[in-house]
């Protein structure tokens, strides 16, 4: 009985992440732990496990210098452990990213950090700052979104960091910042080297969403190489050269490409497969508009509007469906969109649920859906304590791609007395085409 369930969490661990590989290393893998399971049935001593690690050989231990040296000779304890290490190569934070590693004291002048390596496993550049939660600067606390400590950037000042991944993969990176000063403030962030002419976002960080202070922000890239390099850079000239943002918790998670079924011709209609969402934090993650991206943190969909819409999740907020859901924050500059493919002259159904976050955001909402030229509006009366009900809409496509739409009417904010933007949410969107009998 021991074996079949080690066996199964094998299976399991394996299946979570398989599709970080190619088909080339995933035949390897698996190949590997069908020997390792057959070992361990046949002689279950506690050195059966025979395979070496899971990276692929774009990064293998040989390629970086070491040894090429088995990582599972312990048992199955060992294994599993490889496994595990393999999976967190799927999201996780980056190394140090949460900063709670700091420099010497000796590599500090004051909050100040001298060298470029001061911050372990980080490189930095200009003026950046290691701040303690609840350090002051005048009359104003300082907030650090997650634990202990976090980085201010300066002007002009960067940080970054090489990371390994899976060379033609989609990834996004989720990041937490708070202002520091009371004027608009920018970061750019891009991910090097890369074969788009853009390789880098501009996240605009004057509109806080959160109530505390601070926000989680993600985006998307693709890898075009075995080895990037993440870039967060303040592009800020402020008169006050200490006035920058300050940066938390980067946090990386490779992304699934979502399919279209029978059961569905829209891809990722339950928000099932998008960023990052840190566990301990309870204000979501935003998504900017596509223009700043080029390629989405929330597969499947694109941000068309001037404003991000915010990822929440089932842990903090009311989600009518399965863990993830996605709320418009910001009224008719926040919208989600996706183009299908469609038959001219078939007849189809979009359905999709309207509710609240149970976010204390409370009053009339208003969620406009859009298929092509086809539009339906489908109220909601939010005592933001969580609830729902479903829209629908039917439509006769008119051309082979129909684009498919959602936006709030109404701007909407919070009635804790913060004046915090919130909105709808909306979840389970289906489309389907109608089969007449």
């Amino acid at each position: 009985m021991k074996m079949q369930k080690f066996k199964l969490l094998l299976v399991l661990f394996f299946a979570t992440c398989h599709s970080s590989l190619s088909i080339t290393d995933a035949g390897r893998v698996r190949r590997r732990i069908q020997v390792g399971i057959n070992n361990l049935i046949s002689n279950p001593e506690p050195n059966f496990c025979c395979w070496r690690k899971f990276e692929p050989d774009s990064y293998s231990n040989q390629n970086q210098g070491g040894s090429g040296t088995d990582l599972m000779d312990s048992g199955p304890l060992s294994c599993l452990t490889s496994v595990l290490l393999h999976l967190s190569k799927c999201l996780s934070l980056l190394p140090n990213g949460d900063f709670e590693v700091g420099p010497k004291p000796s590599e500090l002048k004051g909050s100040i950090v001298t060298t470029p390596n001061g911050i372990p496993h980080w490189t930095i550049s200009g003026m950046v700052e290691y701040i303690k939660s609840g350090q002051k600067q005048g009359d104003m606390v300082l907030v650090v979104p997650h634990g202990t400590y976090a980085v201010r950037l300066g002007n002009e000042a960067s940080i970054k960091q090489k990371i390994q991944v899976v060379k033609g993969m989609f990834y996004s990176l989720t990041f937490s910042a708070s202002r520091t000063c009371a004027q608009e403030e920018k970061l750019n962030v891009s991910v090097v080297p890369s074969n788009e002419k853009s390789d880098w976002g501009v996240f605009p960080i004057q509109t806080m969403y959160g109530s505390n202070g601070c926000d989680s922000y993600a985006c998307g890239f693709r890898a075009d190489y075995p080895r990037v390099e993440i870039v967060i850079h303040n592009p800020g000239v402020d008169e006050d050269p200490a006035c920058g943002p300050l940066i938390d918790s980067v946090a990386l998670k490779l992304l699934h490409s979502p399919k279209r079924t029978r059961d569905n011709l829209l891809k990722n209609g339950n928000f099932e497969e998008g960023p990052y969402v840190f566990p301990k934090e309870s204000w979501g993650v935003l998504i900017p508009p596509h223009i700043e991206d080029a390629y989405s943190p929330l597969p499947g969909w694109m941000v068309e509007s001037l404003k991000a819409v915010k990822y929440i999740d089932s842990d903090h907020f009311a989600v009518p469906e399965g863990k993830r859901a996605i709320e418009l924050v910001a009224g008719k500059e926040s919208a989600i969109a996706q183009v299908v493919i469609t038959i001219i002259g078939k007849v189809y159904d979009l359905t999709f649920v309207v509710g609240d976050a149970n976010n204390s955001c409370e009053g009339s909402m208003v969620v406009e859906a859009f298929a092509g030229k086809d539009t339906i509006q489908v109220q909601y009366q939010s005592k933001g304590k969580g609830g729902f009900i479903r829209g629908k809409l039917r439509f006769k496509a008119m051309s082979t791609r129909t684009r498919i739409r959602f936006l709030s009417t109404f701007y909407t904010t919070k009635s804790d007395n913060t004046g915090s933007l919130c909105g709808p949410i909306i979840d389970d969107i289906r489309l389907l085409s109608v089969r007449y009998s």
